[in-house]
């Protein structure tokens, strides 16, 4: 059986569309796709072609609307079984010891992720978020997002076109964006530009 490494988002459109073309007999448009998900066509297109790199689709000639086929029998298993996973040996304590399992479990790193949720990571430079524990060096796992909830870290544009990591607040008449080190003042602006919001935290351990 094929298996080949893809991104959860990956394999989401991959199953939606194999399931469309058992249930329609034709392929569904990028249009369609972008719909299911809400998400733009340009942002699917995207996706279409890191399956296409990857063997699992392919596309008819240029023009051709409904032109997808599957060509893969990777199924949701095998993709799972190609994600990065670390075994589970029990809990440790700090206190007095605890009993390790015989038997350890499997541990996915895409269990601590949004289901279908469309990821990027970025690299932390600067020290504005310690406080959250989010330092220097780390990489951050930021879901897609054009808009947020009062209190979640997000990744703002501001009017210079510069991006900055931060707290997002919606006061009254402005927005703050609240750094987490308490030696450093919060930015104040009348808008800003949210293109995602931080969901984890990556550290290697020195």
């Amino acid at each position: 059986m094929t298996r080949v490494p893809l991104t959860r988002r990956q394999r989401d459109i991959l199953e939606f569309i194999r399931k469309y073309v058992e249930a329609q007999d034709i392929s569904p448009t990028l249009e369609e796709i972008a719909r299911e998900y809400g998400v733009s066509r340009v942002t699917i297109h995207g996706h279409i072609k890191e399956l296409e790199r990857k063997g699992v689709l392919e596309r008819a000639a240029r023009g051709i609307s409904r032109g997808i086929r599957v060509t893969s029998d990777q199924d949701e298993e095998s993709a799972n079984k190609s994600e990065l996973s670390l075994p589970v040996m029990g809990s440790i304590a700090a206190g007095n010891p605890i009993e390790v399992l015989n038997t350890p479990e499997s541990f996915q790193f895409s269990d601590m992720l949004p289901p279908g949720a469309d990821l990027y990571m970025l690299k932390v430079e600067g020290n504005s978020m310690i406080e959250d524990s989010i330092c220097n060096g780390d990489m951050v796992i930021v879901e897609q997002a054009k808009d947020a909830h009062n209190g979640q870290v997000v990744v703002a544009v501001l009017n210079d076109n510069e991006t900055t990591l931060k707290r997002y607040y919606k006061e009254e008449t402005r927005i703050r964006l609240q750094p987490a080190n308490s030696a450093m003042e919060p930015i104040y602006v009348k808008d800003v530009e949210i293109r995602g919001v931080v969901v984890g935290v990556v550290r290697k351990v020195q």
